[in-house]
C-alpha cells in the first residue's frame, strides 16, 4: 500500500492524480490486477471523469456547488456540512483494472481527487492487488 499526499489550494477543487496512481502501479510490478484508490477523509472524495477538457471539471464543481450550497441552514457546528454531503455523493474509493502494468481507463478518463473543504493537505491510499 502507498500513501500519496495531495495539497489542495481552493475550497472546492478536482485534481487529476492519474499519473501519480500509474506510478504506484508501475512501482508495484503487478501486471494484471486491481488498483484501489481510497480517500480517508469525510470532506473529500475520489472520482473518475473526463481529463481532456478542463471545462468539464469547472462544470462539475459549478453544478455540485449549486446542488449542495455551502450555506443552507445546516446544523453541523463546524460549518462544513455541504462538504460532507458532497463527499458522500462522490464516494471515497474507486477500483481500476490493471492490465499489462497499466491502469485500464477510457481514452478521456482520469482519476480525480475531489476537495470539498480546502485548502488542505490530504492523503490518498493506493492498494495494488495482483
Amino acid at each position: 500500500m502507498e500513501k500519496l499526499i495531495v495539497s489542495t489550494h481552493k475550497q472546492t477543487e478536482m485534481i487529476d492524480i492519474t499519473a501519480k496512481i500509474q506510478q504506484v502501479v508501475e512501482k508495484s510490478g503487478i501486471k494484471s490486477g486491481i488498483c484501489t484508490v481510497f480517500v480517508p477523509h469525510t470532506t473529500a472524495a475520489v472520482t473518475i471523469n473526463e481529463n481532456a477538457d478542463p471545462d468539464v471539471v469547472h462544470d462539475i464543481l459549478m453544478e455540485i456547488n449549486k446542488i449542495v450550497p455551502f450555506n443552507d441552514g445546516y446544523l453541523h457546528m463546524e460549518g462544513n456540512s455541504a462538504s460532507h454531503i458532497k463527499s458522500s455523493l462522490f464516494g471515497f474509493s474507486e477500483q481500476i483494472i490493471i492490465e499489462n502494468g497499466r491502469l485500464v481507463l477510457g481514452t478521456w478518463q482520469g482519476i480525480y481527487f475531489c476537495e470539498f473543504d480546502g485548502p488542505r493537505q490530504r492523503q490518498v491510499y493506493v492498494k495494488i492487488t495482483g
